[in-house]
């Protein structure tokens, strides 16, 4: 069963198009928001497992220039 997560993305000012941009020509990236609060965008992505997800995050994200920050947020199950 595929695991699928939101990623919470603090950007460096001005830095937000650049980064959403970046963000969705990565596979494994479904969605791309634009969020108003403490976060600039909100990710959600899909992998096959727990350890896919951790290595799209801390290999191919995390590398985006003008991220500051991310929070990883796994789902737990529709309600």
């Amino acid at each position: 069963m595929a695991t699928k997560a939101y990623i919470l993305i603090e950007t460096t000012v001005g830095k937000s198009r650049n980064v959403a941009d970046a963000l969705k020509s990565l596979p494994g990236v479904n969605t791309v928001d634009a969020v108003t609060g403490p976060y600039d965008i909100i990710a959600v992505v899909g992998a096959p497992d727990l350890n896919a997800v951790g290595d799209l995050v801390t290999s191919q994200i995390h590398t985006i220039n003008g991220i500051v920050r991310t929070v990883t947020c796994l789902s737990v199950g529709a309600v």
